[in-house]
């Protein structure tokens, strides 16, 4: 593979500006015009990755060069990051029980993308979506934060992070914690489905929002989640990201999931989950030098990173019902 990727400059949009950095080689990353009817919109480079961690990451995702901003390259693009960033809370761990100050980790994108390729690791939902985000508006695309709630309990308010690219005038679902393998199209008008038997998910429209239908390797049963808001700002991102500091599912026992193959594997709360390319699921007892060999030899997490991760500890109930 070539150390330095190239830029195209003829893929389905016009290049308006480089980065004010080039590549290491001297090529400059593009944005792009989207062709809209009644005009043309820039891409925001707002939350933009520098050239060199874009490099490092698009090639660690395994292509050979920059992929174009259209629907072909929008599939590859998440099925590798569905099978090589997991989403998992290990910095979040180790931050939390050593009471570490400033940002959550991977708050920022190019925190998350820096202990992405030097450990492995991933990171919840808001850190994660954050990431994605920022990768895919570097690389040209129409993406755009959201809103949901995982609706494990009644009465709570939105709790989880998500991610939309609209392309083509269609809007696709990429979620960074459900990996759901593929863009999935939202239509209001008919309902919507990755059919694959271990990270499938379904989508339907009901009184004005789309609802998702997944399986975590903690719930394999399924779980609904109802997207609130497609579109919402940094600031917003990153004071619910913060906010769960006080309290989240997340905050006291680890959890991993990652699509190896044509499963999903991982850690949820104390056991080793995979759910199996016919849908079966194997869900067995982790003890602590299973749960090290697991993430260095089966997830690829770096030793050094797994050497400060803390034991588990029992996740105390909400402070409210207010639940973040």
């Amino acid at each position: 593979m070539k150390r330095h990727l190239r830029v195209s400059s003829r893929q389905r949009g016009v290049p308006v500006f480089a980065l004010q950095n080039l590549a290491s080689n001297g090529t400059p990353l593009y944005f792009w015009h989207k062709r809209r009817k009644g005009g043309t919109t820039l891409v925001s480079a707002v939350n933009q990755l520098s050239p060199t961690i874009a490099e490092q990451v698009v090639e660690r995702l395994g292509f050979r060069s920059f992929p174009a901003p259209n629907l072909s390259s929008l599939r590859l693009l998440y099925d590798a990051w569905c099978r090589r960033v997991p989403f998992d809370n290990i910095r979040k761990l180790i931050a939390l029980r050593g009471q570490h100050s400033g940002p959550l980790p991977g708050d920022d994108p190019t925190d998350f993308f820096s202990a992405w390729l030097r450990y492995g690791t991933g990171g919840t939902c808001w850190a994660a979506h954050g990431a994605l985000h920022a990768l895919l508006i570097t690389l040209g695309f129409n993406s755009m934060r959201g809103v949901a709630t995982m609706l494990v309990a009644p009465n709570i308010p939105p709790n989880h992070g998500t991610l939309t690219v609209v392309l083509d005038e269609e809007r696709y679902l990429l979620d960074a914690s459900m990996l759901h393998g593929e863009p999935l199209r939202l239509r209001p008008t008919e309902p919507a489905e990755i059919g694959h038997p271990a990270w499938g998910i379904r989508s339907t429209f009901e009184q004005g929002q789309w609802l998702l239908h997944w399986r975590p390797l903690h719930r394999t049963e399924g779980v609904d989640c109802r997207i609130d808001a497609l579109e919402t700002d940094a600031d917003d991102f990153q004071r619910r990201h913060e906010d769960t500091r006080v309290w989240s599912p997340f905050n006291h026992e680890l959890v991993v999931r990652l699509n190896r193959g044509h499963r999903v594997t991982g850690i949820a709360f104390g056991r080793q989950v995979e759910i199996d390319d016919l849908g079966n699921v194997v869900d067995l007892p982790l003890d602590s030098i299973q749960r090290i060999k697991f993430l260095i030899e089966i997830l690829g997490i770096d030793e050094s990173i797994v050497a400060a991760l803390p034991l588990d500890e029992k996740t105390p109930p909400p402070p409210s019902a207010a639940a973040r």
